[in-house]
């Protein structure tokens, strides 16, 4: 499978894609139509801000499966066309938290004491330091504008500078204000008209793109510092740069600008044009909050480590998928395992037409985060009928276009297990039912197949047998499977009544032909035989 990568990660990263056995290509500084002529021949792009993966990209990529961003933020990927065509989205969003800390605090000392303005001035021989007076952090009011992973770290640096931290984020509970000692603010408005600082720390959405223009400009202090190395578009550049150049707005440190120029041009080649750069009282980095050694190498590697994991269809915490509490998965693997194999038996057994499928969570698990599980057991289910890529992504989407209610319930009461899955399948004439369980965090098992109860541990290859119960029926079939070269490595039966139906799993070493299955059920006495693979 081919990767291409858009923009600058930790070689690392690279090697790391190579030695698992993709076929890598780095190209960098791409324009869009350049990207749009090649990208159909690609499973998987990494990028980092620049590159925009958009619905025109995402049309033109046939054959993509992931996109991962190398970084925090992802709203240069519509995520929405990507569930729809199920292209998983991954990122890194706690790889590269503390350089972005970092550097906002960096821009706060460098806009109050005018640090790069004084630096070039030395550098032409002028040592006015008159010129350069500035204003001191301590005792200051610290404004920060989303209180998250970043704005966090960012309050704790500051208030090791003395300055008194206040905070606006709607959406972090008063408790996390509490434990980092900032005293919170109902709204915007409050923020803006208390502090000497202003510094953003949100994500760029339709509702925080332009947050602060003109109106809001208008509402801070005369004098106030603004810092923005969060995301481009944030503050509103016309307003920012009337505001500095009337002095209500005394200085600005911009990491981020909208639109962004291209980082891989030469200074003769970018024809990029901001009047913010003409400001004197502006510092301007080119998009440096994850550069640091420490922070690409975190991006690079741990990109390249989910992007190739997802194109070996493992399950990774995706974007696009429903957020886990858990951040260890391996917990949760055992139960994603015997979820899809329960899902896979169906259309493997089955002919009619599901109408309904419902999701029973039973013991332990009836007090547990079970979307992603149900996610799994979809894409078992799906795996076997849709030809097209099915995956964690767009599984329920999927679902839901062909028809199918999807119904989840819990069941705290259980005698036998401690959990319990079971994935209950309605057609129009019948209900049929399957059930699994985890025995110590890590053995799977197979209890119930429709209504026989088994002790099974699933294999890749399995034959499903229906019979009559009735005498030579187990020996007519190891003497049919032993004549074609097959080895049974497990065998289980199970009857619900004498003399009744009884149902099998035989647990082969490989593939077993259409030809064999046929010869086993052609055995008088026997229903059904047919091949599940796991």
């Amino acid at each position: 499978m081919k990767i291409i990568v858009t923009e600058r990660i930790a070689e690392e990263g690279i090697n790391h894609l190579r030695e698992s056995g993709f076929e890598v290509d780095v190209k960098l500084g791409l324009s869009h139509d350049e990207l749009l002529e090649i990208i159909e021949d690609y499973d998987a792009i990494i990028v980092r801000s620049v590159t925009k993966v958009n619905a025109e990209l995402l049309e033109k990529a046939k054959n993509l499966k992931v996109v991962g961003r190398a970084g925090n933020g992802i709203d240069n990927i519509d995520v929405e066309t990507c569930t729809r065509k199920g292209i998983i989205v991954v990122n890194t969003p706690e790889s590269n938290i503390m350089a972005a800390a970092e550097l906002a605090v960096g821009l706060a000392f460098c806009v109050f004491r005018n640090i790069p303005q004084a630096n070039a001035a030395g550098r032409r021989g002028d040592f006015r330091r008159n010129r350069f007076i500035g204003n001191e952090l301590d005792g200051k009011v610290a404004g920060i504008i989303g209180l998250g992973r970043i704005g966090s770290i960012v309050a704790t640096k500051l208030k090791g500078c003395n300055m008194k931290v206040i905070a606006y984020d709607p959406y972090i509970a008063d408790e996390k204000f509490k434990k980092y000692g900032v005293q919170k603010c109902e709204t915007l408005e409050e923020l803006l008209r208390k502090s000497d600082l202003i510094t953003i720390h949100t994500p760029k959405t339709s509702e925080t793109y332009g947050m602060i223009g003109e109106k809001e400009l208008a509402m801070c202090k005369e004098g106030v510092r603004i810092v923005n190395a969060a995301r481009g578009g944030l503050v509103n550049e016309k307003a920012l740069y009337d505001a500095l150049k009337s002095g209500r707005v005394a200085g600005a440190g911009i990491d981020v600008l909208d639109p962004e120029p291209s980082y891989d041009k030469k200074p003769e080649e970018q024809n990029y044009k901001n009047p913010l750069l003409e400001l004197d009282n502006v510092i301007i980095t080119p998009h440096l909050g994850a550069s640091t050694k420490e922070a690409n190498y975190n991006v690079g590697t741990c990109v390249a480590e989910l992007v190739a994991d997802a194109l070996n269809d493992k399950m990774v915490a995706a974007v696009n998928m429903p957020p886990m509490k858990h951040t260890d998965l391996s917990e949760l693997k055992p139960y994603l395992e015997i979820a899809e194999m329960l899902g896979k038996i169906y259309y493997q057994t089955e002919k009619d037409t599901v109408q309904k499928i419902e999701v029973i969570y039973s013991g332990d698990l009836a007090d547990k985060e079970t979307k992603v599980i149900t996610l799994s057991a979809l894409k078992g289910f799906l795996d076997p009928i849709i030809k097209e890529k099915v995956n964690y992504v767009n599984a329920e989407l999927m679902l839901k276009n062909m028809g199918i209610q999807l119904i989840e319930s819990t069941n705290s009461n259980l005698d036998k297990y401690t959990n319990l899955i079971t994935l209950k399948f309605t057609t129009k004439t019948r209900q049929l039912a399957v059930s699994g369980t985890v025995f110590a965090k890590e053995e799977i098992r197979i209890v119930d197949f429709f209504g026989y109860k088994l002790d099974f541990e699933p294999t890749p290859y399995i034959i499903a047998i229906q019979n009559i119960d009735k005498p030579g029926i187990i020996g007519q079939i190891g003497t049919i499977l032993g004549a074609s070269g097959i080895n049974i490595a497990a065998m289980q039966w199970s009857r619900n009544r004498k003399g009744e139906k009884a149902v099998a799993f035989v647990s082969v070493d490989g593939e077993v032909s259409e030809e064999v299955l046929e010869l086993l059920r052609n055995i008088n006495g026997v229903l059904k035989a047919t091949m599940i693979r796991f």
